[in-house]
């Protein structure tokens, strides 16, 4: 739990992120939005930092390989590099982490769907990203969830979370729905 100095500054922080998110949308190339689409800034639940947990990465030895269905029927190859147990609504959840193994990016990466998916934040899936640990101590914090490019574009394919994390649980933390 954070001290209110600490809440302060974590949501300082989270809110910073999210304007400098919207900047980069709105004016930068690789934007997932065409220069002549109006952009009218991303939709957000509230900060919330009961959605923050401090947890460990439960490594599996010997990563398998997990190939991921894309939103446009493909699919993208990743290791399951071990998995995440976190505490929502009382219950604890666990939540798988890979790491891509098409390309040299090493961040955890963890698509999720939740029970806010096609309702409040986007239907396929959200996602998180974490930069690796060595200790493989980590904060999970669900207030910077994000919707993948494909939630903003046709132009984009994006991995769709295995059945494993489909949390039975509304997760009302991070990116909401673009599009209503």
């Amino acid at each position: 739990m954070l001290s209110p100095e600490d809440a302060e500054t974590w949501k300082r922080a989270l809110l910073g992120f999210r304007e400098k998110k919207d900047v980069f949308f709105r004016t930068d190339p690789d934007s997932p939005f065409a220069h002549d689409q109006e952009f009218f800034g991303l939709k957000y639940f509230e900060p919330d930092p009961a959605f923050r947990f401090e947890t460990q990465l439960h490594r599996n030895p010997a990563p398998p390989g997990v190939v991921m269905a894309t939103s446009k029927g493909t699919r993208q190859l990743f290791n399951d590099v071990g998995h995440f147990e976190v505490p929502l609504e009382g219950r604890p959840i666990r939540l798988g982490a890979f790491q891509s193994a098409e390309r040299e990016d090493p961040s955890i990466f963890i698509p999720f769907r939740d029970a806010t998916s096609g309702k409040e934040s986007y239907g396929a899936a959200r996602y998180l990203d974490l930069e690796v640990e060595h200790d493989d101590r980590y904060a999970l914090d669900f207030n910077y969830a994000y919707n993948p490019y494909c939630a903003y574009s046709e132009a984009y394919s994006c991995p769709l979370p295995p059945r494993e994390n489909w949390l039975g649980v509304a997760v009302r933390a991070g990116e909401k729905r673009y599009h209503d």
